[in-house]
Order: C-alpha cells, then sequence, then structure tokens
C-alpha cells in the first residue's frame, strides 16, 4: 500500500496513492488511520485524489474509521474525491457521514486552519 502522511497545521494529511482502493489493501490502510487517532491525532484528512475505484469492503473500513474518529474526539474528512468514488459513497449513503471536500486546501480550510 503506498501512502504518505503529512502533518500541516495540526491535521494529519494521509495522501492514498493507489488508484485502486480495494479489500487487499485495506488492513494496512486502516491500521494508519487507526495509529494516527491512538497516537493523539484528531484531525485526519485522507486525500484521495488519485483513488478512481473503492469497493464495498472500502466504504465499510470508511465508515468504521469515522466511527473511531468520533469515537476519539476527532473528525476524518475526505479530499479530492473522485466522481466514481463519490457515486459510490452517495449510493451506499456513506456520504451523509463523511465530510467530502473538493481538494485538499479547502478540507484544510474547513477544519480552521
Amino acid at each position: 500500500m503506498n501512502l504518505t502522511t503529512d502533518r500541516l497545521h495540526g491535521v494529519a494529511v494521509v495522501r492514498v496513492h493507489e488508484t485502486r482502493l480495494m479489500y487487499p489493501l485495506l488492513s494496512e490502510f486502516a491500521n494508519t488511520i487507526t495509529t494516527l487517532f491512538g497516537g493523539g491525532d484528531r484531525k485526519v484528512l485522507l486525500d484521495l485524489s488519485t483513488v478512481t475505484y473503492v469497493d464495498s469492503a472500502t466504504i465499510g473500513c470508511l465508515m468504521d474509521l469515522y466511527r473511531q474518529a468520533t469515537a476519539a474526539g476527532g473528525t476524518l474528512k475526505l479530499a479530492g474525491v473522485q466522481k466514481r468514488v463519490e457515486t459510490m459513497l452517495t449510493m451506499t449513503g456513506a456520504q451523509n457521514f463523511l465530510e467530502i471536500h473538493p481538494d485538499e486546501p479547502s478540507a484544510l480550510k474547513s477544519f480552521g486552519v
């Protein structure tokens, strides 16, 4: 799994460098995000701008990460969501929980930075 994590103005920005985010990659993906919340990060932004496809397991994983963020008193937001991925999030109702921003700068601004 190709991920990078940066911290910008108190926000942990996780950039996914995969075109397809699917079941075989989810364990490492979820562990990375869970570790951030476990380590005290409360503002996490997932940059999905390179992701063009997600499966149902990924939607479930994102919802689980949302629940973990909320339980930790934190926030999980998405940025750069491609149209096809946004359609999947909408079809499953996940967009009702996950805050989606068109790009990283607007997402960072939504955190108040």
